[in-house]
């Protein structure tokens, strides 16, 4: 299995416990990382070249992927404080 870049705990590796605790703790946020991570497995796959899809389909993946991680860091943001 390769490598898939861009892994929550690699965007935010001094939070990675904070990470794991809110997944089993807020359902909204584990709903929030488990949908970053289909994303971001789904974009993987395209830049490997498994799947294939039109650039504007990876460029909207890409667009859900920063927003989804925008959301999360401010949770992960206001749960520090």
């Amino acid at each position: 299995m390769t490598h898939t870049p861009h892994e929550l705990a690699e965007e935010f590796p001094e939070q990675a416990e904070l990470i794991h605790e809110m997944k089993t703790k807020d359902a909204h946020f584990a709903k929030l990382a488990d949908a970053y991570h289909e994303v971001n497995r789904e974009i993987h796959r395209l830049e490997t070249r498994v799947e294939a899809a039109s650039e504007d389909r990876e460029e909207e993946l890409r667009k859900q992927r920063m927003r989804l991680k925008d959301e999360i860091a401010a949770m992960l943001s206001k749960a520090k404080a």
